[in-house]
């Protein structure tokens, strides 16, 4: 019997070329989702400028670009600027603040849109009330920030910059105003809050930062941790942050200060308590603080030599007002008369009758630790009175 070999059956290829074919399309329909999307970006991005503008704040860009192919969606814009139309209390309406900077990088995953990280590129020039020429001066090394919820109601947003520096500029001479080797503020809406009337939660961060031409007392470098909660917020509606803060305090809505803590040196300060809003727009409550450290900064005021050369009639008007330069001098002179010399010992001991003064404002406590004195931090229709005495004025919101 002879044997039959069969030819082996071929097997067809198409099969081969399914695979292929369907990431070929998958990879088709991936690119035009993504390059619509990227069209989207300028009908998007203009929505939301004009959203903005009615909000009194106008942002412009130069030029503007869409990379990232075939993931991301990266938006940039050359030559940007924002101007704050009355954004602060009063009537008529200022000219707008105008900042400037070279560029502005926003990054977004096509399958997460409403994630967008943006990077900003120092410096930026602050132009003051329509200006010519700037009048401030940005610096920084990093400038990021993060917004979660767009193109609707952000959910969180957060903005942070090392190495920052404020300097005005007087002429070409740049002159340091502020700094701070990091900063960082965050908010987002409370959890559990009612979406038609949102709490805030706020979250304030600086490291090493100092404020110069106030006080040789705050140029030197502190720590600041405030965290706090807006309540009386009616909506998300876009408009100037005067009419927000009225309709916070027609709501009967308050900033309630959760926890302060600031630390310079030795001297360590915590705060807490809430604030209101009176019906003209200024601060109204009280914050409970507790300070350790207090003997280190008093001699550091400069009090003696202030009362060596004569106390400035602003600062007497500031802290006790109806007290005149005039009267200071005819104190000190009335005492050298009644016994020589006593005036200046008076003056040279300031700092001890200060220091006496200061601590029967307060009770003892501690804190972290340290002995401390707790005081109450009031302010009275935007006064800010520290026990008894005047040491500031808060100017209206609205």
């Amino acid at each position: 019997m002879t044997d039959i070999t069969l030819p082996p059956r071929r097997r067809p290829l198409w099969p081969v070329f399914i695979a292929p074919g369907l990431v070929l399309i998958a990879a088709i329909a991936w690119s035009a989702f993504w390059f619509y999307a990227a069209s989207q970006v300028d009908v998007m991005a203009d929505a939301w400028r004009t959203r903005e503008a009615k909000s009194g704040r106008i942002y412009d860009c130069a030029r503007r670009s869409v990379a990232g192919y075939p993931f991301r969606l990266e938006i940039r814009c050359d030559g940007a600027s924002v101007s704050l139309v009355s954004q602060t209390a009063g009537q008529p309406p200022a000219p707008p603040v105008t900042a400037k900077l070279g560029e502005i990088l926003a990054v977004a995953q096509v399958y997460d849109p409403k994630l967008v990280i943006a990077e900003f590129t120092a410096p930026a020039q602050i132009f003051q009330q329509g200006a010519q020429q700037p009048s401030f001066v940005v610096n920084w090394s990093k400038g990021r920030s993060s917004i979660v919820g767009l193109p609707a109601i952000p959910q969180r947003a957060d903005i942070e910059f090392d190495d920052l520096t404020i300097n005005r500029l007087d002429g070409t001479m740049q002159v340091p105003l502020a700094n701070a080797k990091h900063v960082e503020l965050h908010g987002r809406i409370a959890q559990g809050s009612p979406a038609d009337h949102p709490d805030i939660e706020s979250v304030l961060e600086i490291n090493q930062g100092s404020i110069q031409g106030l006080h040789p007392l705050m140029a030197q470098p502190f720590d600041a941790d405030v965290r706090a909660i807006v309540t009386g917020l009616k909506d998300f509606a876009p408009k100037p942050w005067p009419q927000r803060f009225r309709e916070i305090q027609a709501a009967g809505g308050h900033i309630e200060i959760m926890r302060s803590r600031i630390q310079q040196g030795d001297l360590i300060a915590v705060a807490a308590g809430t604030l209101s809003l009176t019906a003209n727009g200024r601060l109204d409550g009280e914050l409970q603080m507790t300070v350790a450290g207090l003997d280190h900064v008093i001699p550091a005021l400069g009090i003696e030599k202030m009362l060596e050369d004569g106390v400035p009639q602003a600062t007497l008007d500031r802290v006790a007002p109806g007290v005149k330069t005039q009267d200071i001098n005819n104190l000190f002179g009335a005492l050298d008369r009644a016994i020589p010399g006593l005036g200046k010992v008076v003056k040279q001991n300031a700092n001890v009758g200060v220091a006496a003064g200061i601590n029967a404002l307060g009770k003892e406590a501690e804190l972290e630790g340290k002995k401390a004195r707790a005081f109450p931090l009031r302010f009275v229709d935007g006064v800010v009175f520290f026990g008894p005495l005047k040491v500031g004025d808060v100017p209206p919101l609205f």
